[in-house]
């Protein structure tokens, strides 16, 4: 479907051993140096004009389950064989397929409507208005596995599966069938807020009609846990796991204080509803550090999965060498005209104090854009080796 370079002939035993060695070091704080991962989906294909030259559109994409299998096990074969990081590389036992509805899925299975425009990826629309703000909570929670993209999510996966029992392949290798969706997840309550009223109105909701906004929250919350429990039971995954992650982009937009009063009740709720006791972690790709502290004290959170901007040295000062930061080098660095600026930041962070204690992943912040030339990446991963090696056993600090 996409325009690729055929598979190199090289052998990747060796960088599979020690990849699989290296993150099974970190996992216990024993490793000789940082874990280097970049952060991809199947756009660095579909936006790419090298890669995408039939011209496939996000619409075609996310409607038709042949070419969202198809574009996604492209993504992987490209990331197996071309793109730099600690990931196993080469020809897997077998490809695992998921269902890539990108980040429209919590908005609109409430209702919203989503917008498909040219070379971009899809967005949900807002769906409450100063005329109709009140509309879902008249309507109650909706269906779990009802609506547009519910449905769609299930028909993808039955569709996967009965290409799976009839023996489905792709370059000689068993393709698996999804294991888990969307629905089973989220992308954060009040991001979720943020798309079904807009950004602007929900801040100025904040202000104007704050009893609103807590409802809004309270109401979303509630729904997408009934919604995850229902997936997970449907689906024989566990309701509380060892190990949670969640995300919660639009919080950037809140002060400490906003986020105390508004936000931070319902990610309680979520996080004590499926890992009341385990490892807690989060991902927010904006400017939200000033609520790190906070996530900590209040939630447990001890994994940061970050975007940019972040100050590194101030992250392992206040949160301690035990707290895990995932980030690096801000996105948009990586498409410069040259790849100079991109390690020169890398290499500030490397040098900053982040590594003490071991507890940090090198990666773009935060995800990696269509068009990063290979090479840059590639120096971005050579220069992450070296320098990293000033991480690792807190011992030997």
């Amino acid at each position: 479907m996409f325009d690729l370079p055929d598979m190199p002939d090289k052998e990747y035993a060796r960088h599979n051993e020690a990849t699989k060695a290296l993150w099974e070091a970190f996992h216990v704080n024993q490793h000789d140096r940082t874990p280097i991962r970049l952060n991809t989906n199947p756009r660095m294909l579909m936006q790419d004009p090298a890669y995408n030259t039939k011209a496939l559109t996000y619409q075609e994409y996310m409607t038709d389950p042949d070419q969202m299998a198809q574009g996604v096990l492209e993504w992987l074969y490209w990331t197996r064989f071309f793109l730099p990081g600690d990931h196993e590389q080469g020809l897997p036992d077998a490809w695992q397929l998921y269902i890539d509805f990108e980040n429209i899925y919590d908005a609109a299975w409430f209702g919203a409507p989503i917008a498909f425009h040219k070379d971009q990826i899809p967005y949900a629309a807002p769906l409450l208005h100063d005329d109709n703000k009140h509309m879902l909570f008249d309507r109650g929670i909706p269906e779990p596995f009802a609506g547009e993209w519910a449905e769609r999510a299930l028909s993808f996966m039955a569709y996967f599966e009965a290409r799976a029992r009839e023996g489905w392949t792709f370059l000689g290798r068993p393709v698996k069938a999804p294991v888990s969706a969307p629905f089973m997840g989220t992308d954060g309550p009040f991001t979720t807020a943020a798309c079904l009223r807009g950004p602007t109105a929900i801040c100025t909701d904040l202000l104007t009609d704050p009893d609103y906004v807590k409802a809004l929250l309270e109401y979303i919350t509630e729904a997408i846990i009934v919604r995850m429990r229902a997936w997970r039971e449907c689906l024989e995954r566990p309701m509380q796991e060892p190990v949670f992650h969640s995300a919660d982009d639009s919080v950037e937009m809140l002060s400490a204080d906003q986020y105390r009063e508004f936000v931070l009740p319902q990610h309680r709720r979520l996080y004590d509803a499926f890992c009341p006791d385990g490892e807690r972690g989060i991902h927010l790709c904006g400017n939200a550090q000033r609520l790190f502290p906070l996530l900590k004290q209040e939630l447990n959170i001890t994994h940061f999965d970050t975007g940019f901007p972040v100050d590194f040295a101030q992250f392992r000062r206040e949160m301690g060498p035990e707290v895990l930061l995932s980030g690096g080098p801000r996105a948009p660095l990586f498409v410069e005209p040259m790849p100079d600026v991109l390690l020169a930041e890398t290499e500030r962070i490397l040098a900053s104090g982040i590594c003490t204690g071991g507890r940090f992943i090198l990666q773009e912040g935060n995800n990696l854009p269509p068009r990063t030339p290979l090479p840059y990446c590639r120096a971005f991963y050579e220069l992450g080796k070296r320098m990293g090696k000033r991480c690792g056993n807190p011992a030997t600090q």
